[in-house]
């Protein structure tokens, strides 16, 4: 029974590592996706992004006027909050609170997935935040 405990403790431990691991890994990726966007270091930028988003934009170019123009708290923002991690439909979403340079906070669920290259951004949605009224 002893053997049995100390086995499922050692994977409980070896799992909430890979999640800590993986969490991480979401963390920094993000992060230097939207330093890139800070710094206006588009292919940097389009270097976190996965290959359907690559096919679906083409270059750089696109895929920074597509951000500029539909998500300008991403291309201007100056802090970042990560939520909340969750799978859904075999996908994993990363949320994470974003201040943009209006100082306005904004949500969005990062989809993520593990490539070749590592853990990429495959889609950015906009989470609405609901209306608080006193």
């Amino acid at each position: 029974m002893r053997r049995l405990f100390t086995l499922v403790f050692a994977v409980g431990a070896g799992l909430s590592f890979g999640a800590a691991q993986a969490q991480s890994a979401f963390d920094n990726v993000i992060s230097q996706q939207l330093d890139a966007f800070n710094d206006r270091d588009i292919v940097g930028a389009f270097d976190f992004a996965s290959p359907m988003i690559k096919r679906i934009f083409g270059g750089p170019e696109n895929f920074g006027i597509m951000v500029q123009r539909s998500f300008p708290m991403i291309w201007d923002n100056t802090s970042v909050r990560f939520l909340a991690k969750r799978e859904e439909g075999g996908a994993i979403f990363q949320r994470v609170l974003v201040i943009g340079k209006d100082g306005i906070a904004y949500m969005f669920d990062y989809k993520m997935i593990e490539t070749p290259q590592g853990w990429q951004i495959d889609g950015v949605n906009f989470v609405p935040t609901p209306d608080v009224g006193a």
